[in-house]
């Protein structure tokens, strides 16, 4: 295998191309009300399943719908745990990612757990102002969670302009799939 660095410090993790899959074979049938969304990226596969809604009598609060949706929500995730903790132990082997699962019923949606991958990047001071500007007003309690804000904000304002990026970026990598082998 290639040693794959970046940044001259990291070994990148090997290709995750048929995770999705592997994951949709792994996952029980019944778990979910149809096959669970898989994302992936290079530090974790996050795993979210849509859970049946729950039957509430007629005229239900909406009080009563969330609390009968994450009523369902917290079960299933009591029901599943030490399977999925085997799931997840096994695909960390294979695809050298974290594991994080959630679900979503109805309006409700909770990630189990989640992978906070570190950043390193340098700002001036304009940037660096901005996340204070943030942290003092409330809106994040620093300037770690201050930048996710930022790239969380950014990420829904953009998300049909990332959608094409990585859909350019996936013709690319399937080109030079297809390309002549470099040593």
């Amino acid at each position: 295998m290639r040693d794959r660095t970046w940044a001259g410090s990291r070994q990148e993790p090997p290709p995750a191309d048929d995770a999705a899959a592997w994951v949709t074979g792994a996952v029980p049938e019944g778990w979910f009300a149809e096959p669970p969304e898989i994302v992936i990226d290079r530090d974790e596969i996050v795993i979210v399943g849509r859970l049946p809604e729950p039957q509430l009598a007629e005229g239900a609060s909406d009080a009563d719908k969330a609390a009968a949706e994450a009523g369902r929500i917290n079960q299933h995730r009591e029901d599943t745990r030490d399977r999925r903790i085997k799931i997840a132990q096994q695909l960390e082997r294979r695809y050298q990612r974290k594991v994080a699962w959630g679900a979503e019923c109805g309006g409700t949606s909770t990630l189990f757990t989640n992978f906070s991958a570190p950043v390193m990047t340098r700002l001036r001071q304009p940037e660096r102002q901005v996340l204070d500007t943030l942290v003092e007003a409330g809106v994040a309690r620093s300037r770690s969670d201050a930048l996710a804000w930022c790239v969380r904000l950014v990420g829904e304002h953009t998300n049909t302009w990332l959608d094409e990026l990585r859909d350019a970026m996936g013709a690319v990598a399937e080109l030079r799939k297809r390309g002549p082998e470099v040593s």
